[in-house]
């Protein structure tokens, strides 16, 4: 399997706080039977984000499990007028593991209008953005036709695993499930801080989805579309949206349509 969110490193952000806790993490990833991790440090302006201490943390850790887990970088990108300056100058600064994907947080108090037009502008600069974790958020939870909106514009959506297990309360537990069957999940990631309550672990959602929608679709979600972004590449698996997702009362819903592949 392969982690595209994970707070992985030292001392960057609110994961973890020594070197020592971040090997933890990595030996907990590797003995998960997880291959590649992306360690993505906030850029927010609670935590400053510096890319070349982001190197130096990932040099020490992958120097200590050598042939054993690839690590790569990039970060949880806010939206902040000061990251969307810097984002245009130098993109590769915030994408995961420098390609073109970017990894997009939005906050649990508010989710302005202007955040469509934040997109759009991200795209026209050639970045796929990934929203992450739609389902812990209350506001998209509410008005769930933004996260709609977005993906048809040409957006992903990122589903923290341990909400499929209930691990973030049952709201995010039963919209994260929705949103599978919906096809509206391209990713599931671990969103790893520590060592215990937001653990690098990821097999447990992969048997989950399984069990549930068919190991085809936990593979695409934890395997195929993860490596597809860890390499740069188009997504291979990309579940289509049903024409009448997120359509007004009264609307005419279309035919339910089936999953397309590059």
């Amino acid at each position: 399997m392969i982690d595209i969110h994970c707070h992985l490193l030292a001392g960057l952000d609110d994961g973890p706080d020594s070197i020592e806790m971040s090997l933890e993490m990595a030996e907990m990833a590797i003995t998960d039977g997880i291959t590649h991790v992306i360690a993505t440090p906030h850029a927010h302006p609670q935590h400053a984000f510096v890319p070349e201490l982001i190197k130096l943390r990932r040099a020490e850790l992958q120097a200590s499990v050598a042939g054993r887990l690839t690590l790569a970088t990039g970060c949880d990108f806010h939206l902040s007028f000061e990251n969307l300056q810097e984002i245009q100058r130098i993109p590769t600064r915030f994408t995961l593991n420098q390609k073109n994907y970017l990894l997009v947080e939005f906050a649990d108090y508010s989710i302005p209008p202007s955040l469509d037009q934040a997109l759009h502008h991200l795209q026209l600069a050639g970045l796929r953005p990934i929203i992450t974790h739609p389902e812990r958020n209350p506001l998209i939870r509410a008005k769930p036709e933004r996260l709609y909106r977005w993906l048809r514009q040409g957006c992903y959506a990122q589903v923290t695993g341990q909400s499929l297990l209930g691990k973030f309360g049952k709201a995010a537990q039963e919209v994260a499930e929705e949103w599978i069957g919906m096809n509206v999940v391209h990713f599931l990631a671990s969103d790893a801080h520590n060592i215990t309550t937001r653990p690098l672990l990821l097999q447990e959602a992969f048997d989950h989805v399984a069990k549930k929608r068919g190991e085809d679709v936990a593979k695409a979600l934890l395997v195929d579309n993860p490596l597809a972004v860890f390499e740069g590449r188009p997504l291979p698996w990309v579940p289509e949206m049903d024409d009448d997702i997120g359509l007004s009362p009264g609307a005419t819903p279309r035919k339910r349509k089936r999953f397309w592949f590059f």
